[in-house]
């Protein structure tokens, strides 16, 4: 019985979430998606939480197990955020398959950098999106028309330079051959002095 108990709260959690979720985005604004994704999964947990706790509803569960159940759900809804709104807010390969649909199914595979270069980025606003996000994350501020990198967005650069050049693979399939390319992608980076804002700025912060 403290099976079904538990599948009963958990499948309240869910649909708590799922309704949460649908106000937040229908009638609320949002920064960012990710960030209102986790707030709503956490508003959920702590709804289900209060009826689990304080109603007699699920009282064959010991306050342990209520407790892993909402630890459960936390993880849960976190794994929602990521796994399919931010997923499909995000990325690239939803994008590819969803142009592929609206092109009637097929596109040349040597035409795909025009469709990133030309139609990706003014379709899903991209560049105006990721700015968003990294000045919601503090990553990133803009001033007087630059585009700045913070303190902590130096520390996540440091972090994910390290992992990436350590610790992505070595030998990974891009387009029918085994490269490390994706491990150092300024490798063969070309200078651009025409947009940058310049040292004094780079390190205002």
């Amino acid at each position: 019985m403290k099976l079904v108990s538990s599948i009963i709260a958990t499948v309240m959690f869910i649909a708590l979430l799922l309704v949460t979720y649908c106000i937040h985005i229908w009638y609320f604004p949002v920064n960012v998606v990710f960030y209102a994704s986790i707030t709503d999964a956490f508003i959920a947990a702590i709804l289900a939480a209060a009826v689990l706790f304080f109603t007699d509803l699920f009282s064959r569960l010991g306050g342990f197990e209520k407790s892993q159940l909402v630890a459960i759900w936390l993880l849960g809804g976190y794994a929602f955020a990521i796994s399919i709104p931010t997923v499909i807010d995000r990325s690239l390969s939803f994008y590819i398959l969803e142009k592929l649909e609206q092109r009637g199914g097929a596109i040349l595979v040597d035409r795909f950098e025009d469709v990133f270069t030309k139609e990706f980025i003014d379709e899903h606003r991209l560049v105006d999106v990721r700015l968003t996000e990294q000045q919601q994350s503090g990553t990133v501020e803009i001033v007087d028309g630059c585009a700045i990198l913070t303190d902590r967005g130096r520390a996540i650069v440091a972090f994910s330079s390290y992992f990436r050049l350590n610790l992505l693979p070595q030998r990974r399939l891009l387009n029918g051959e085994y490269t490390d390319d994706l491990t150092n992608p300024f490798r063969e980076s070309i200078e651009a002095p025409d947009y940058s804002c310049g040292p004094s700025l780079g390190n205002s912060n």
